[in-house]
């Protein structure tokens, strides 16, 4: 097929997926809201202006021109003036202003039947419940992805079937031409081992895994072992002696780990000079969990640390200093990603169809991660707000003072804007920073 034609259709799955898992998001919010028995006036995926709509009961729902999000409008997000029971400003301060106008936007639906329907009048619990529902949805779309990548995709596992054979011996970051007099067999050429050789034992002892393999041979230096391979059909068995030699210290991520210094680490052991194939192997359902944590404290690490990863992007996009592989990418940089793993034609369509799958799976656990940051507008922000609201009115009670209502959020308001603007601003960035200089995932 046509690289190009895959280049797009990686990007439109992606792209349909995004779509997606932000309709859930706002459905996470839709159904506890509307189970508390909020009035939801509007139910819309994007902003700006309607190209679709449509009224069911009391609320609309539809499509808008930017698909940049989703949102989820209920009446009497906040409180009213406690003063007086209305919406004009006390003073005409320029944060006043703000709040005033925003408590008057929340309110200006509210009719006499729906005193009870507003989402400030609501415990805080359900509060909470109603801005978790996003987050809880992008999470259990994320487990449900993963689990469909490990249980029925598999995993790329090494295998015991040698993919290749190195001829010549080479020091860590050195290159021996193989047709030159300074080329020392390693020990698995001079064995005589094969490509598709699939190794049975080593050293008397059966082989059932590459891992386990590995750590024999690293074990093994300087000592003849049998090894038993199959060719053909057929069992061949020959000696090998592995030979001391400087590899590279490879983490759990499948990278090289580097020092405090950040010097490249490297270790003396057994050395043969075979790889592995690899291949597709279903995991169990007990491994889903586990993965998942994985991924959402590696996401986590990264949103902590992300005003300095900020940073990072920006001092590449501007300048020769490459950009971090594991850092922020916007959502150009994820189209371009999954565009390019599609047009892997050397790649079995199952692996690429299991890498999108896995990246979408990642982008919802981000989602949902990331909205959970306690700064509004995030979904984080107000329910800090629920949680502030609760303790002091707690703590009211202790004291023996008036209940003090429900908190106004609507006076964050100004710092809602400054997180929005940054939040913009970081957007720009990555978008452009992915399109004059990419991140390398596969380098």
């Amino acid at each position: 097929m046509n690289p190009l034609l895959l280049f797009i259709l990686g990007v439109v799955f992606v792209a349909l997926g995004v779509a997606i898992s932000i309709a859930l998001h706002e459905v996470g919010h839709l159904v506890p809201a509307k189970l508390f028995r909020v009035r939801v006036t509007k139910y819309m995926i994007g902003f700006g202006p309607t190209i679709w709509s449509t009224k069911r009961g009391e609320t609309e729902y539809g499509f808008k021109a930017l698909p940049l999000g989703g949102y989820v409008a209920m009446i009497g997000m906040y409180p009213p003036n406690k003063d007086d029971g209305g919406v004009r400003p006390s003073s005409t301060g320029m944060f006043q202003t703000l709040a005033t106008e925003a408590r008057s936007m929340a309110h200006e639906e509210v009719g006499p039947a729906d005193e009870a329907r507003v989402f400030y009048k609501l415990p805080v619990w359900k509060k909470i419940i109603i801005m978790l529902g996003g987050p809880a949805m992008n999470m259990l779309i994320g487990l449900v992805l993963l689990a469909v990548l490990l249980m029925g995709f598999g995993v790329a596992t090494a295998t015991t079937t040698i993919a290749d054979v190195s001829k010549c011996q080479v020091a860590a970051g050195k290159t021996v031409d193989p047709n030159s007099s300074d080329c020392k067999l390693t020990p698995a050429a001079a064995a005589g081992l094969q490509p598709n050789d699939t190794i049975k034992s080593f050293d008397g002892k059966p082989v059932t895994s590459w891992d386990e393999l590995t750590g024999w041979i690293r074990a093994s230096a300087g000592k003849a072992v049998a090894i038993t391979v199959e060719r053909n059909g057929s069992e061949v068995t020959t000696s090998v002696t592995p030979v001391l030699s400087s590899r590279p210290v490879v983490g759990a991520d499948g990278r090289q780990e580097q020092d405090p210094s950040g010097a490249l680490k490297y270790q003396e052991v057994g050395f043969l000079g075979i790889g592995a194939q690899s291949a597709l192997v279903p995991q169990p359902a007990s491994s889903v969990l586990p993965m998942a944590g994985q991924n959402i404290a590696q996401i986590s690490g990264v949103i902590f640390n992300l005003p300095a990863r900020v940073v990072g992007v920006a001092k590449a996009a501007f300048s020769a200093e490459p950009r971090d592989p594991n850092g922020p990418i916007s959502v150009v940089g994820v189209g371009r990603v999954a565009g390019e793993v599609a047009a892997m034609e050397q790649v079995p369509l199952q692996a690429r169809i299991g890498t999108l799958v896995g990246l979408l799976a990642g982008l919802n656990f981000a989602l949902a991660i990331f909205n959970l940051v306690p700064l509004l507008p995030l979904d984080g922000g107000h329910v800090a707000g629920a949680l502030y609201e609760g303790a002091r009115r707690r703590v009211a009670k202790w004291r023996g003072k008036p209940d003090p209502g429900a908190f106004d959020i609507a006076k964050l308001l100004p710092a809602t804007y400054v997180v929005a603007a940054l939040l913009m601003a970081m957007s720009a960035l990555l978008i452009y920073a992915d399109i004059v200089k990419p991140v390398n995932i596969f380098g």
